[in-house]
C-alpha cells in the first residue's frame, strides 16, 4: 500500500479546542488514518498519513474549521505506515515556544519562495538562522546557517536574546533569514524576532520540505538530509528517503548500516545524544555567533556506533548516549 502523508498547520482562533479535537478523533478513527494532530486555541498542527482516499476528506474537513480555509499542507508519500497509531492532542500551543503575546498570524516575517530565498541567503549581509534543534541540524542544513544548538524550541528565545544583544553591541541591524522543517516554527520565531525590534525578517515559505520538493538539486543551497518527525527519519531532494535510521536509545538520527549488521534495540548511537549531554544548559552556555552549522556536521561516529555483526557473541556495548530520551510529537515544524 502507498501512503499519502500530509504535513499541515494553521494559526487560527479556536474558541473550543477540546470539541474540535473530539470531532477529529472520531473522524480519524472512521477514516483509519495514522499520525498526530495537535489542537490549541491558536490553531492546528500535525502530520497524518493514510490512503489518498482517506487523507483528502480529512484535509477538506480541517479546512472548514474557523480560520483554516488557507490551511498550509505539504504532501509526500511513503511505502509503509509512517506512524504506529493516530493521536489527537489538545495543548496550550501548537508548537511550544513559551512566549506570551505573540500573534504569528499577524506578526510573522515575510514569506519567500525557493528562488527568492536563494537570492536572499546569497547576500553576505544576511544572517541565516536554523531554528531547529541540534539533532535535526546535525544531518543537514543550509550553507552558512547558524546553529543555535538548542535541545528544544522553547530554548530558542533565550538564545536569540543573547544573539540580539551581541548584534546591538556591534551596532548591527541586519536582514535576518530563518528556516525550519515545514514552516510552523518560523511563523513563531520570526514573530519573536520582530517583537525584539528587528524589521527585516524573512522565512522560507513551506519550510525545508517545500524547498527540497521544488528546488532542483543543481540549484539548491541545501546540504545533507532533512530530519522529519516520522518513521522515514530523513528525506533529501525531491523528498526521497534519506540515509538515516533512528537510534532507539534517544530517538536521534543515525546513518543507515549495511544489512549484514544488527543494531540492538536500545543501544545508543553516541553520536548526537552525547553531544547534547555535554552541552551546557541554556542559562549557562556561552554562544558562538559566527560558526556555520554546515562547517560542523556530521559529527564522527563514536565507538558504540561501530557496526555489530549479527552473529556477534558476548555482552553488548552499553549505550554511550547519556542524554535523557525525548518524547517528540510528530509535528512538521
Amino acid at each position: 500500500m502507498s501512503y499519502t502523508v500530509a504535513a499541515l498547520y494553521r494559526f487560527a482562533t479556536f474558541p473550543d479546542p477540546d470539541a474540535i479535537a473530539a470531532d477529529l478523533r472520531a473522524r480519524c478513527a472512521d477514516l483509519g488514518t495514522c499520525g498526530t494532530l495537535i489542537v490549541a486555541r491558536e490553531g492546528i498542527n500535525g502530520t497524518v498519513a493514510g490512503s489518498a482516499e482517506t487523507i483528502a476528506p480529512l484535509v477538506a474537513h480541517i479546512r472548514t474549521l474557523p480560520g483554516c480555509a488557507d490551511l498550509d499542507v505539504k504532501y509526500s508519500t511513503a511505502t509503509s505506515a509512517p506512524f504506529a497509531r493516530m493521536k489527537v492532542k489538545v495543548k496550550p500551543e501548537i508548537v511550544t515556544l513559551g512566549v506570551d503575546d505573540l500573534d504569528p498570524a499577524s506578526q510573522a516575517g515575510t514569506h519567500l519562495g525557493p528562488a527568492e530565498w536563494n537570492a536572499l541567503i546569497a547576500d553576505p549581509d544576511t544572517i541565516l538562522i536554523d531554528t531547529r534543534n541540534a539533532y535535526e541540524v546535525a544531518i543537514g542544513t543550509f550553507e552558512g546557517a547558524i546553529d543555535p544548538e538548542t535541545r528544544a524550541f522553547r530554548d530558542f528565545p533565550g538564545w536569540f536574546d543573547d544573539f540580539a544583544q551581541n548584534l546591538r553591541d556591534q551596532g548591527r541591524t541586519p536582514k535576518i533569514a530563518m528556516f525550519c522543517t515545514g514552516g510552523i516554527r518560523c511563523e513563531k520565531s520570526t514573530a519573536l524576532v520582530k517583537a525584539r525590534g528587528f524589521d527585516e525578517v524573512y522565512h522560507l515559505k513551506g519550510g525545508i520540505l517545500r524547498y527540497l520538493e521544488e528546488m532542483p538539486e543543481s540549484e539548491s543551497r541545501w546540504q545533507g538530509d532533512c530530519y522529519v518527525f516520522d518513521e522515514r527519519v530523513a528525506v533529501g531532494h525531491g523528498l526521497t528517503l534519506g540515509d538515516y535510521s533512528t537510534c532507539r536509545a534517544v530517538a536521534c538520527p543515525i546513518p543507515m548500516m549495511p544489512s549484514i549488521y544488527a543494531r540492538p534495540m536500545g543501544q545508543g548511537c553516541g553520536r548526537i545524544g552525547a553531544k547534547l549531554a555535554s552541552r551546557p544548559t541554556p542559562q549557562s552556555r556561552s554562544y558562538s555567533f559566527s560558526t556555520p552549522a554546515s562547517a560542523r556536521h556530521p559529527p564522527p561516529l563514536s565507538a558504540s556506533c561501530a557496526p555489530r555483526p549479527a552473529n556477534a557473541r558476548g555482552p553488548r556495548t552499553p549505550p554511550s548516549c547519556h542524554c535523557r530520551a525525548r518524547r517528540r510529537s510528530a509535528n512538521n515544524g
